[in-house]
């Protein structure tokens, strides 16, 4: 039996273990639910959870950048480009197929691939703490991402403009 304190029972693997659980399930019902609104919401779960994991790394600025862009425009941009185009919102039958086997005969080989290499390139890697985390001050950490990234973070703020535009288009009565 193994003693408490080894590091597979610290509190944050623990964490992680329930957060990654709640991301998985979550994202399955992303791509299985047949309510359009219902998956908007489940996405909301798995996005929240990724800000959980920032927050384990000890990165609270993501993370609340993760809540605010992700969670709190993204999901609602999605949401009101749904309703807006009066997209079916409830349960649709003829959304499905009949292709879930043949899905399920490539998917499962996929997993096993993926997963064989990962083990093959990481089976040998030990993670040794190489000394005291490096902890970036907010400011450097916005500065960093702003002042590189500043050109694709207003190209996507526009592109998001543009989708509402089109949504509102779209959705006004002649």
């Amino acid at each position: 039996m193994l003693a408490v304190d080894t590091p597979q029972y610290l509190p944050e693997n623990i964490f992680f273990g329930i957060i990654a659980f709640i991301m998985v399930v979550s994202a399955l019902r992303v791509v299985t639910t047949r309510n359009v609104v219902h998956a908007a919401l489940w996405l909301i779960l798995v996005l929240a959870g990724v800000a959980g994991n920032f927050i384990l790394l000890g990165n609270e600025f993501v993370a609340v950048t993760q809540v605010l862009v992700y969670i709190g425009a993204i999901v609602v941009l999605f949401l009101f480009g749904v309703m807006l185009t009066r997209a079916p919102i409830g349960a649709d039958a003829h959304l499905d197929n009949d292709q879930r086997p043949l899905a399920l005969v490539v998917a499962l080989p996929l997993l096993a691939l993926m997963g064989y290499v990962l083990w093959d390139a990481w089976k040998d890697t030990k993670i040794t703490e190489a000394g005291p985390p490096i902890v970036a001050s907010t400011s450097v950490l916005s500065d960093s991402i702003f002042k590189t990234y500043l050109i694709p973070f207003e190209a996507a703020s526009v592109l998001l403009l543009a989708a509402l535009i089109g949504a509102i288009v779209l959705a006004r009565r002649d």
